[in-house]
């Protein structure tokens, strides 16, 4: 039977050197409960260290779909959402070898490792606020190859956004839908956007702090909550589909 779920699929933890260190995964998913949500992606920037500590975090209290926020060569932040943890590692393993320098603690914050109990288990050391060498369009192929979505984040933004780096998106882009952020809304965004109608929207709380975890959240009528539901209310199959 088909059900309206809430979804927040644009969530950082404690590892993103911009999000404050309560955001570890006990902290997290206990908030995404209080906020009633069914499922969430956990997706930190060009990272995924924490995402198997926020999955045993939830157990099978709430569906967390394993993502990242990468960062690409243009300076695009592009979330990539995918079914399995091992596929997220294999997008890690591409992103490792295009990511350089190395963080700077005091200008950009703790890049803090957590688990599912709150203990630290170590610290990224890699500079996960920069951007990666890759362009977008091969970042797009890699998720793709992987199985995965590929989702602009924050379009609306005035920076690190696909339209304020590119400055257009064509109707050739292969973008599975688009990410207006909680400072339009989706009402807005189909105002805002309205030659980009043949995408489908999502809005997210892109929660950095613990209080804005499901501020922003996006109704999505689905069987169940799972990335393959999720695949299926993106392309409006079999009654599935994202409710604006």
């Amino acid at each position: 039977m088909l059900k309206v779920f809430n979804c927040d699929l644009h969530i950082h933890t404690c590892l993103s050197p911009c999000a404050e260190l309560d955001m570890h995964p006990q902290a997290l998913v206990q908030k995404a409960l209080n906020k009633k949500l069914d499922m969430i992606a956990i997706s930190d920037h060009n990272a995924s260290d924490n995402v198997p500590y926020v999955m045993a975090a939830a157990g099978k209290n709430i569906q967390v779909i394993p993502a990242m926020e990468i960062t690409t060569s243009e300076e695009v932040h592009l979330l990539a959402l995918f079914e399995s943890l091992s596929d997220l590692l294999k997008l890690q393993t591409v992103i490792d070898q295009h990511l350089f320098g190395e963080n700077d603690e005091n200008r950009f914050g703790v890049q803090a490792i957590v688990n599912e109990l709150g203990e630290v288990e170590g610290l990224n050391n890699q500079l996960l606020i920069g951007a990666t060498d890759l362009s977008i369009d091969s970042i797009i192929d890699t998720i793709h190859q992987l199985k995965g979505l590929a989702i602009p984040a924050h379009i609306d933004r005035e920076s690190f956004s696909v339209l304020s780096q590119l400055g257009f998106i064509d109707d050739h882009s292969r973008f599975d839908a688009l990410e207006i952020s909680k400072l339009t809304g989706l009402e807005q965004g189909r105002i805002q956007y309205h030659n980009l109608s043949r995408y489908p929207f999502l809005t997210s709380s892109d929660a950095h702090f613990i209080k804005d975890i499901g501020t922003s959240t996006t109704k999505i009528i689905m069987e169940e909550p799972t990335f393959a539901e999720l695949k299926m209310a993106l392309s409006k199959q079999n009654g599935r589909q994202i409710l604006e």
